[in-house]
Parts: C-alpha cells; structure tokens; sequence
C-alpha cells in the first residue's frame, strides 16, 4: 500500500516565515486595492446604465476586464492560502481539495480574461484614433464578437484543468500545477518524490503555455498598439503645426491626444503588473526574490481604476486650480457615491 506523505513545507517558497508573512500582507494589501478600483468601474458604469446613459464600447469593455479582475483579486489574491488545503502547510491554510479547485480555477478564468479585455481595449483605441472608427461602428461590427470569443477562450482554458485534476497548491496559492508529494512504501525509510494529484504532463504544458502565449500576446499587441497610436497621434501633431489647423479638426487631433495618453497609462499598468512577472520568469529568478511581482500583480484593477477616472480628475483640477491630483480622486469618487 502507497504511503502518501506531503512536502510542502510552509517556508520553501519564500525562504523564511518573516517572509512569507511580509508577501502576504502586501499581497492582501494591494488586492484590496484593486478590488475596490475594479469594483468602483463597475459601480460608475452600471450607474450610468440604470441612469439611462449611453455607455460606448470601451466602457463595456471596462466593465469586463474590471469583472475578470475582480474574479482575480479576490478569490486568488485576497483570500491566497485561506482556501489552499490545511495539510499543505501554508500560513493561515484552512481549506480543502474543494476550495482550492475553486480558486485555482478562477485564477486562470481571471488572468485570461482580464488579459483578452486588456488586449480588447488597445484594439478599440487603435481603430478610434488610427483607422478613423467611430464606437458605434466597432458596437456594431466587433463588439457582440469580441466579448463572446473573450468568454469561449477564458471559460475554456480554465475548465480543462479542472477535469485533471490540475489545480493545486504552489507557494500559498492554488494555481495550475500538479501536485507533489512524498512517497513511500510503507516498510523500509525509502521515499522518493510522486506527482499525487494531476498526473497529466502533456494537460499542464498545454494550459500553462496557453496562458503564457496569452500573456505575451498581450503585452506584445498592446505595445503595438500603443506605439502605433503614439507615432499616428505625432504626425498628425507636425501636420496641425505646419498647416496651423483650427477648428474642428484640431479638436478632434486634440481628443485623439488624450486617447493616446489613457492608452500610454493602460500599456504601462500592464507592463508594472505582467511585465515583472515575465522578467522574473525570463531571469530565472527564485520565488524567494518576488516581493515585487507578488506585490505588483495583484494592482492591476486599482491601476485601472486611476487611469479610467483620470480624464475626470484632470478636470477637476481645471475648474479647481490648485487642487492635488489625490483631492481630485478623492472628490471625484465621492461624487460618483453621492450622486
């Protein structure tokens, strides 16, 4: 009869109980912050809707990466080892197989889903400010299209794990990953290492480079996207300078160069979140060195949210002259809750 023992020990991921403790807290910490920037989009935009409101494509669109990326900070890095099984060893684990399958599957949901809108939202910009699109024209062609692929290809890539038993725990959250553990056979001291859960090679390398694949995807797509925006918005810039356009033109050149700067703003919260993880990655570096990237990829909803209300803060500080960037988001959601 197999003896099965565990070996996860509580610190191998972070080398030291102190730090563990230290990229806990951090990581509960910025989660909190993204939900409440993930929850607010949510919030301003269902608002406007109950309102009566016309809301355009990128607002909708906004509502599903915000949704996705709650799924994310809430379930994987807010409640983190909480839900991981309580015999893995993990700070604070009280869970089961149940609860950690839970999390691991909305995990993937989550960062494939918020990935694919990232990458949906540097395509609406691109046909706004570059092809001449107008929202009611991508509404019209792309929209209903674009968020039913999203849902097929994030709902997917996260079921097939779950039929392999594939989500387990794996430095304090339940990721895709098979699970190991010591084995023995239960009459002399010999054991050697065995996969306990999740048997399934050639699953985990699909999904993981699924996921992987996505995340390149997405930073290479939106950084296209973001300098092809850029460079169009300049030349347009040295056309209006040599011509000295006025008018109706140079309003429109003038929204477009607003445009381009929530577009520099999203690409690069995408870069301080995905990017750090990809570099950590790229480098080899051990786990024991991610404060930063545990820390940074759990932002991502409350970057959002600084850069979807910017625009409305910017001008508050016109009217308000004098007034602090902060104070302008303070009054700026105090606004929205009022109202």
């Amino acid at each position: 009869m197999i003896v099965l023992r565990q070996i996860f020990p509580q610190f191998s991921c972070f080398g030291s109980a102190r730090n563990e403790v230290i990229v806990v807290m951090i990581q509960k910490v910025s989660a909190s912050l993204s939900i409440f920037g993930s929850t607010f989009i949510i919030y301003d935009i269902v608002k406007k809707i109950r309102n009566g409101k016309k809301t355009d494509p990128y607002q909708r669109i906004m509502v599903a990466l915000s949704f996705f990326y709650f799924i994310l900070s809430f379930f994987a890095f807010f409640l983190g080892s909480w839900v991981a099984p309580k015999e893995s060893g993990w700070m604070w684990a009280v869970g089961n197989t149940a609860s950690c399958t839970m999390q691991g599957f909305l995990l993937v949901l989550g960062t494939m889903g918020e990935l694919t809108n990232q990458t949906a939202v540097s395509f609406n910009i691109l046909m706004l400010i570059v092809f001449g699109w107008n929202q009611e024209k991508f509404a019209k062609r792309i929209e209903n299209p674009l968020h039913i692929a999203i849902v097929v290809v994030a709902l997917s890539t996260a079921v097939v794990p779950f039929f392999f038993q594939l989500y387990n725990p794996a430095c304090g959250i339940c990721n895709l990953r098979p699970r190991v553990g010591m084995c023995g056979n239960g009459k002399d001291d010999e054991v050697f290492f065995c996969i306990v859960r999740g048997n399934h090679e050639t699953v985990y390398w699909a999904i993981y480079w699924i996921v992987v694949a996505t995340k390149m995807f997405a930073l290479i797509f939106c950084t296209i996207a973001m300098l092809w925006v850029y460079f169009y918005v300049r030349r347009q810039e040295n056309k209006n300078q040599r011509y000295n356009f006025r008018g109706h033109n140079a309003n429109n050149h003038k929204e477009s160069m607003r445009i381009r700067k929530i577009l520099l703003l999203y690409t690069a919260s995408l870069y301080l979140s995905h990017g750090v993880s990809v570099f950590c990655l790229w480098v080899k570096l051990p786990t024991s060195k991610w404060f930063i990237a545990r820390a940074l990829i759990p932002m991502r909803g409350f970057f959002n949210f600084l850069v979807y209300f910017l625009p409305n803060c910017l001008k508050y500080q016109q009217d308000h002259p004098g007034a602090w960037l902060v104070t302008a988001y303070f009054q700026i959601v105090r606004s929205r809750v009022d109202c």
